[in-house]
């Protein structure tokens, strides 16, 4: 979660400073469910990622520096420094790509499933999705083939209260947590910003598909504490409503748990962060050391 939330910042700092170029959906605040969810899945399992998909990416094992080099827009990221923020894959580590058309993964981790099903090689993977992505035709069209198919897929509905500007309650009818019973599957509600909530119910869904037994739909209840982007103004929030948030951040409610617990020091918190600092600072002299892709470039890994 550290690392999350320090590259986020890092990314922001290096925007301003003219150094990136594009849009930044910003994952801070959310770091508990791609960490929790992510945490559950074995190595060699996929997932699929959103437009704000910095989290997911790292959750699941992604290279900082090459990450930072791909918001660079530099020859040694992710995409050879021309996808940018929003289409960071790492097939490798099992990231399917992140993607900047709003429930476009639904169906693309459908299709990942049934692969696994048709091999047999017990793999499963994780749909991450926004809640503005629930009254979109591709929810429905993706959740009800894994359901009819009974792929090994986990789709994982990260609500974080806004698409862009709209509020979840004006754009979905119902709780997207509420609609599995009508596609035949479980489905639930969780505090997304309880890691330990999130990585339980997480592994309860995962080892579920694995088994056999189908998809599971699960909706994290979370909040992003930036805008809807790096440009955002956030006046259509209040501030009461963003303090509120603040006060349940994961991170630091994680710390709070470890600490009552006596599962880790004050010092070994401290020594983690100190790993992080090292390892944003290295991603970034990563980036800046990196070249700029040749005009050749453009028409390398274009598909017609």
């Amino acid at each position: 979660m550290r690392r999350i939330r320090r590259f986020e910042e890092a990314a922001e700092v290096a925007y301003r400073a003219a150094k990136m170029r594009g849009a930044l959906h910003f994952y801070i605040g959310e770091e508990a469910t791609a960490t929790g969810v992510c945490a559950a899945l074995n190595e060699g399992d996929f997932i699929t990622s959103t437009h704000r998909g910095h989290g997911h990416c790292i959750a699941k094992g992604a290279r900082l520096d090459k990450m930072m080099a791909e918001l660079y827009g530099r020859t040694t990221g992710y995409c050879g420094g021309k996808g940018g923020s929003m289409h960071i894959a790492d097939v490798a580590s099992g990231n399917l790509g992140a993607n900047g058309i709003v429930g476009a993964g639904v169906p693309i981790a459908v299709g990942a499933a049934l692969g696994s099903k048709l091999r047999n090689d017990g793999k499963v993977t994780v749909c991450f999705f926004g809640d503005a992505a629930g009254p979109t035709g591709a929810f429905h069209e993706g959740v009800n083939m894994g359901s009819v198919l009974n792929v090994p897929v986990v789709f994982v509905c990260e609500n974080n209260q806004y698409g862009m500007a709209t509020h979840t309650e004006y754009a979905n009818a119902a709780p997207v947590g509420d609609r599995g019973p009508a596609y035949g599957m479980p489905s639930e509600r969780i505090d997304g910003n309880d890691i330990f909530e999130v990585y339980e119910r997480a592994k309860v869904a995962i080892d579920r598909a694995r088994g056999g037994d189908g998809p599971t739909l699960i909706e994290a209840v979370t909040y992003r504490q930036k805008g809807h982007t790096i440009h955002d103004s956030k006046g259509y929030r209040d501030e009461e409503e963003i303090a509120k948030w603040i006060a349940r951040d994961p991170i630091e409610r994680f710390k709070r748990a470890v600490l009552e617990a006596k599962a880790l020091t004050e010092d070994e918190m401290q020594a983690i962060d100190a790993e992080v600092e090292e390892a944003i600072t290295q991603a970034e002299e990563f980036a800046e050391a990196s070249p700029w892709p040749t005009l050749d470039a453009i028409e390398q890994d274009v598909y017609v």
